[in-house]
């Protein structure tokens, strides 16, 4: 895991420090922030790869924090929450979090988490650093070049229409509901957003399914939203 920075936000100083020994010890870079606001400024002044996210925190709260972030960045986030902090755990995944671990935590299953996610941010082609091309078993999608291919062939995409292609497939098995689709590609509230969603996936799947009513790729997960299948 080395090369790799850990951005790790807590109001609470024993628990910065003590994450710091745990991902150190497998050669990963810690950067440490005690609230939301600090966290952003770290944002700017470093390359992050994955971020540790406490819930409770002042002047910016790890929900706040973690919308604040989606809208530009879309690095790993890993939720810290205690117990009794299920309601805004579940909201912090809606808005755009990958994963939480549950205080107090197993030092061991927080290495295996951030290491999964450190994985799958890198594999996907997600990290802006390695612009791999992503495959999905005949459809692929090169971020450097903006390009969708599907069966070898160019995707005439319109730019909203690759943006969603792009979340979703670099993002692929993981299902967005409507609202997060709009809030991640338009840049605003995703109010009465389904009818807008729902006329852009049917353009797609036109584009790159070979039967639209019987998508490959573009699956609908009923009464949650849409996913890439990987």
């Amino acid at each position: 895991m080395n090369g790799y920075n850990v951005l790790v936000v807590d109001d609470e100083k024993e628990i910065r420090d003590a994450i710091e020994i745990y991902l150190k010890n497998e050669g990963i870079t810690v950067i440490k922030a005690q609230d939301g606001i600090e966290a952003i400024e770290k944002l700017n002044e470093h390359e992050i790869h994955l971020i540790l996210l406490d819930i409770m925190m002042p002047r910016l709260d790890g929900i706040s924090a973690t919308f604040k972030i989606r809208e530009t960045k879309n690095i790993p986030i890993i939720i810290l929450s205690a117990k009794s902090e299920d309601t805004d755990k579940i909201l912090g995944l809606q808005i755009g979090a990958d994963d939480y671990v549950t205080k107090p935590f197993n030092p061991m299953e927080l290495l295996a988490r951030v290491k999964s996610q450190l994985r799958r941010y890198v594999s996907l082609g997600t990290y802006e650093g390695i612009k791999k091309v992503i495959d999905l078993n005949g459809l692929t999608l090169d971020p450097t070049a903006k390009e969708v291919k599907a069966h070898g062939e160019v995707v005439k995409l319109t730019p909203i229409e690759y943006k969603i292609v792009e979340l979703l497939m670099t993002n692929a098995g993981r299902v967005f509901s409507i609202n997060e689709i709009y809030e991640r590609v338009w840049k605003e509230p995703g109010f009465n957003a389904e009818n807008t969603v729902a006329v852009h996936i049917r353009k797609i799947r036109e584009k790159i399914e070979i039967d639209p009513k019987n998508p490959r790729y573009l699956k609908v997960v009923w009464g949650i939203g849409y996913k890439m299948e990987k």
